[in-house]
Protein backbone atom coordinates (compact mmCIF):
# COMPACT_ATOMS: atom_id res chain seq x y z
CA UNK A 1 0.00 0.00 0.00
CA UNK A 2 1.34 3.48 -0.84
CA UNK A 3 1.60 6.43 1.35
CA UNK A 4 0.44 9.60 0.27
CA UNK A 5 3.30 12.54 1.12
CA UNK A 6 1.93 15.74 2.47
CA UNK A 7 4.68 18.98 1.49
CA UNK A 8 7.29 18.61 4.39
CA UNK A 9 6.53 15.23 5.29
CA UNK A 10 9.40 12.41 5.78
CA UNK A 11 9.37 8.78 4.87
CA UNK A 12 12.54 6.36 5.45
CA UNK A 13 12.77 4.71 1.96
CA UNK A 14 14.59 1.85 2.90
CA UNK A 15 11.94 0.44 4.99
CA UNK A 16 9.38 1.41 2.94
CA UNK A 17 5.93 -1.37 2.95
CA UNK A 18 8.01 -3.11 5.43
CA UNK A 19 10.56 -4.33 2.64
CA UNK A 20 14.32 -3.46 2.49
CA UNK A 21 14.68 -0.95 -0.50
CA UNK A 22 18.05 -0.79 -2.26
CA UNK A 23 16.78 0.07 -5.38
CA UNK A 24 14.01 2.48 -6.71
CA UNK A 25 12.79 4.48 -9.27
CA UNK A 26 11.43 7.85 -8.60
CA UNK A 27 8.27 9.03 -11.70
CA UNK A 28 8.04 12.72 -12.19
CA UNK A 29 4.53 13.75 -14.10
CA UNK A 30 2.75 16.42 -14.74
CA UNK A 31 0.41 18.29 -17.57
CA UNK A 32 0.30 21.47 -19.11
CA UNK A 33 -2.56 23.75 -19.13
CA UNK A 34 -3.58 25.01 -22.75
CA UNK A 35 -1.74 28.49 -22.87
CA UNK A 36 -1.55 31.33 -26.04
CA UNK A 37 1.99 31.54 -26.19
CA UNK A 38 1.79 28.51 -29.15
CA UNK A 39 4.98 27.19 -27.51
CA UNK A 40 5.54 23.44 -25.98
CA UNK A 41 6.76 22.81 -22.78
CA UNK A 42 9.73 21.09 -22.20
CA UNK A 43 10.25 20.02 -18.61
CA UNK A 44 13.12 18.53 -17.23
CA UNK A 45 14.08 16.36 -14.45
CA UNK A 46 17.68 17.16 -12.52
CA UNK A 47 19.12 15.25 -9.79
CA UNK A 48 21.86 16.99 -7.91
CA UNK A 49 23.78 14.31 -5.72
CA UNK A 50 25.17 16.29 -2.65
CA UNK A 51 28.07 15.85 -0.68
CA UNK A 52 28.15 17.09 3.28
CA UNK A 53 28.48 20.84 2.26
CA UNK A 54 25.50 20.93 0.02
CA UNK A 55 27.44 21.14 -3.43
CA UNK A 56 27.82 18.28 -5.47
CA UNK A 57 30.09 15.81 -4.98
CA UNK A 58 31.39 17.02 -8.58
CA UNK A 59 30.25 17.93 -11.93
CA UNK A 60 30.17 14.97 -12.80
CA UNK A 61 27.36 14.51 -9.69
CA UNK A 62 24.43 16.63 -11.63
CA UNK A 63 22.28 14.16 -13.45
CA UNK A 64 20.16 15.45 -15.72
CA UNK A 65 19.05 15.22 -20.00
CA UNK A 66 22.69 16.35 -21.13
CA UNK A 67 24.27 13.93 -18.44
CA UNK A 68 22.81 10.83 -17.53
CA UNK A 69 24.35 9.52 -14.66
CA UNK A 70 26.93 9.93 -12.55
CA UNK A 71 29.70 8.06 -12.10
CA UNK A 72 29.34 5.59 -9.34
CA UNK A 73 25.99 4.51 -11.62
CA UNK A 74 24.22 4.90 -8.84
CA UNK A 75 21.83 7.99 -10.18
CA UNK A 76 20.27 7.31 -13.78
CA UNK A 77 18.15 9.71 -15.20
CA UNK A 78 16.53 7.47 -18.23
CA UNK A 79 15.85 10.21 -20.78
CA UNK A 80 14.56 13.35 -21.52
CA UNK A 81 10.93 13.60 -22.64
CA UNK A 82 10.32 16.60 -24.45
CA UNK A 83 6.79 16.65 -24.58
CA UNK A 84 5.15 15.18 -21.23
CA UNK A 85 2.63 13.59 -23.71
CA UNK A 86 1.00 10.63 -22.34
CA UNK A 87 -0.28 9.21 -19.01
CA UNK A 88 1.99 8.06 -15.59
CA UNK A 89 5.88 9.34 -15.47
CA UNK A 90 6.97 11.70 -17.73
CA UNK A 91 11.12 11.39 -16.82
CA UNK A 92 12.41 8.74 -14.73
CA UNK A 93 15.47 8.76 -12.44
CA UNK A 94 16.74 5.37 -11.01
CA UNK A 95 18.94 5.43 -7.41
CA UNK A 96 20.58 2.16 -6.21
CA UNK A 97 21.70 3.18 -3.05
CA UNK A 98 24.30 -0.36 -2.70
CA UNK A 99 26.33 1.89 -5.64
CA UNK A 100 26.29 4.95 -3.79
CA UNK A 101 29.46 7.18 -3.31
CA UNK A 102 30.03 7.32 0.58
CA UNK A 103 30.43 11.13 0.43
CA UNK A 104 26.79 11.26 -0.97
CA UNK A 105 24.28 12.50 1.81
CA UNK A 106 21.58 14.04 -0.19
CA UNK A 107 20.29 13.76 -3.63
CA UNK A 108 17.67 16.71 -4.88
CA UNK A 109 15.43 16.33 -7.24
CA UNK A 110 14.15 19.50 -9.16
CA UNK A 111 11.91 19.57 -12.31
CA UNK A 112 12.33 23.10 -14.57
CA UNK A 113 10.54 24.12 -17.66
CA UNK A 114 13.19 24.67 -20.42
CA UNK A 115 13.43 28.15 -21.80
CA UNK A 116 10.54 29.24 -19.62
CA UNK A 117 11.06 33.19 -19.84
CA UNK A 118 11.69 32.79 -23.51
CA UNK A 119 8.17 30.61 -24.17
CA UNK A 120 6.82 32.92 -21.03
CA UNK A 121 6.08 30.17 -19.46
CA UNK A 122 5.91 28.76 -15.27
CA UNK A 123 4.57 26.30 -13.11
CA UNK A 124 1.07 28.34 -12.90
CA UNK A 125 0.41 26.47 -16.52
CA UNK A 126 1.33 22.86 -14.70
CA UNK A 127 -0.85 20.84 -13.25
CA UNK A 128 -1.40 17.30 -12.19
CA UNK A 129 2.57 17.69 -10.87
CA UNK A 130 3.64 14.92 -8.67
CA UNK A 131 7.07 12.87 -7.91
CA UNK A 132 6.32 8.63 -6.87
CA UNK A 133 8.89 6.43 -5.65
CA UNK A 134 8.48 2.48 -6.83
CA UNK A 135 9.77 -0.84 -7.81
CA UNK A 136 10.72 -0.53 -11.58
CA UNK A 137 10.44 -4.48 -11.21
CA UNK A 138 7.10 -4.99 -9.72
CA UNK A 139 6.19 -0.86 -10.61
CA UNK A 140 5.04 -1.89 -6.78
CA UNK A 141 4.48 2.33 -5.47
CA UNK A 142 5.82 2.82 -1.68
CA UNK A 143 4.75 6.31 -2.15
CA UNK A 144 3.55 9.06 -3.60
CA UNK A 145 3.60 13.17 -3.23
CA UNK A 146 0.96 15.08 -5.27
CA UNK A 147 2.38 18.77 -5.67
CA UNK A 148 -1.52 20.68 -4.84
CA UNK A 149 0.30 24.39 -5.17
CA UNK A 150 0.20 26.90 -7.63
CA UNK A 151 3.08 27.66 -8.50
CA UNK A 152 2.14 31.31 -10.57
CA UNK A 153 5.49 32.81 -11.41
CA UNK A 154 8.12 30.17 -10.50
CA UNK A 155 9.66 27.99 -13.34
CA UNK A 156 11.37 25.36 -11.37
CA UNK A 157 10.10 23.21 -8.44
CA UNK A 158 12.25 21.17 -5.74
CA UNK A 159 9.67 18.12 -5.92
CA UNK A 160 11.97 16.58 -2.84
CA UNK A 161 15.08 15.19 -2.11
CA UNK A 162 16.51 11.55 -0.53
CA UNK A 163 18.66 11.94 1.61
CA UNK A 164 20.97 10.25 4.49
CA UNK A 165 19.78 10.84 8.12
CA UNK A 166 21.32 8.40 11.19
CA UNK A 167 22.99 5.50 8.67
CA UNK A 168 19.09 5.61 6.73
CA UNK A 169 18.21 7.24 3.26
CA UNK A 170 15.12 9.05 3.40
CA UNK A 171 12.46 11.12 1.23
CA UNK A 172 11.46 14.44 1.56
CA UNK A 173 8.32 16.26 0.01
CA UNK A 174 9.46 19.05 -0.49
CA UNK A 175 7.24 20.65 -2.97
CA UNK A 176 9.17 24.42 -3.36
CA UNK A 177 9.17 27.00 -6.12
CA UNK A 178 11.85 28.84 -7.64
CA UNK A 179 12.66 31.30 -10.22
CA UNK A 180 15.25 31.68 -12.55
CA UNK A 181 14.88 27.96 -13.78
CA UNK A 182 17.52 25.50 -13.68
CA UNK A 183 20.33 27.89 -13.81
CA UNK A 184 19.05 28.71 -10.33
CA UNK A 185 19.72 25.33 -9.00
CA UNK A 186 23.12 25.30 -10.40
CA UNK A 187 23.71 28.36 -8.88
CA UNK A 188 23.11 27.32 -5.43
CA UNK A 189 24.59 23.31 -5.63
CA UNK A 190 27.59 23.58 -7.63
Amino acid sequence: MSINLQKGQRVNIQTAQGASVQKFRLGLGWDTNETDSGQDFDLDASAFILGENGKVVSDQHFVFYNNLKEPEGAVLHTGDNLTGEGDGDDEMIDIDFSKINPAVKSINIVVTIHDATERSQNFGQVRNAFVRLYDPNTNEEYMKFDLSEDFSTETAVEFGRVYLHNDNWKFEANGSGFSGGLQAFVDVYM
